[in-house]
């Protein structure tokens, strides 16, 4: 028999065999007061979601979590997580595979997507965050494929279990350099990890498609691109690679 994943010391872990969305439930549990490094974790899910609302593939042998943090901050800070989750996901990679993140939150991994993050934010009447769930998807032992994805899938490979053990402690550590050191650690860290400065991508904007050279990120986790129309910074959109 497979033993429980061991979670950071104060976490505390609500596995399900099946569930709509781990954010969802995350959220409700969230809304009642769970505490930060409450992880719902699903050995399925029926109703997975993906950033802008696609469809997000939830077969058995896939991890499938949302962790509630509560970052004691103002809401435009909230965008900084996803870069924090971005970051743990690739610490649990092994060293002798080329990972790379991907603006705002992908992470590839020897060329393959192999998680989806989805941030999603609670925020109160004085602009304060009153929570964020960090939903994380990691491809472990299939690779579901979908035909709107713009990368094959990649898969890490080991245990659910072992999996998320690894992901909770590398979210933990990762959310104690953002409070102790700030966005700029994590955004030196994330940068570190990105495509080349001077990659030629597209970028969309709604239906606008947008081309220039990456420039790295703000200072907010903006998206910094060089175009021939001039500099712009883009705070929502989606990054689509290099441009042809």
């Amino acid at each position: 028999m497979t033993s429980a994943p061991v979670l950071p010391d104060g976490w505390t872990l609500v596995a399900l065999q099946s569930v709509g969305s781990t954010n969802d439930e995350a959220a409700r549990l969230a809304a009642d007061g769970a505490a930060e490094g409450t992880v719902v974790w699903a050995r399925e899910q029926t109703g997975g979601r993906g950033r802008r609302g696609r469809h997000w593939a939830s077969p058995a042998g896939n991890l499938y979590s949302s962790t509630v943090l509560r970052p004691d901050c103002m809401a435009p800070r909230a965008a900084e997580l996803g870069f924090v989750a971005a970051l743990a996901v690739a610490d649990i990679v092994s060293p002798a595979r080329f990972v790379r993140v991907k603006w705002p939150n992908d992470v590839l991994v020897d060329g393959g997507k192999i998680a989806g993050i989805l941030p999603e934010s609670a925020i109160g009447l004085n602009g304060k965050v009153e929570h964020v769930v960090m939903g994380i998807g990691v491809n472990v032992g299939s690779t579901p494929q979908l035909p709107e994805m713009r990368y094959r899938a990649a898969m890490l490979g080991g245990t659910v279990e072992s999996a998320l053990e690894k992901l909770a402690a590398a979210l933990a550590a990762r959310l104690g350099q953002w409070r102790c050191d700030g966005f700029g650690a994590v955004r030196a860290a994330w940068l570190a990890k990105a495509g080349p400065i001077g990659l030629d991508v597209d970028v969309k904007l709604g239906e606008e498609l947008v081309r220039g050279r990456f420039a790295g990120i703000g200072e907010d986790g903006a998206l910094l691109l060089d175009t021939p129309a001039g500099f712009r910074r883009i705070v929502a959109g989606e990054l689509l690679g290099r441009a042809t």
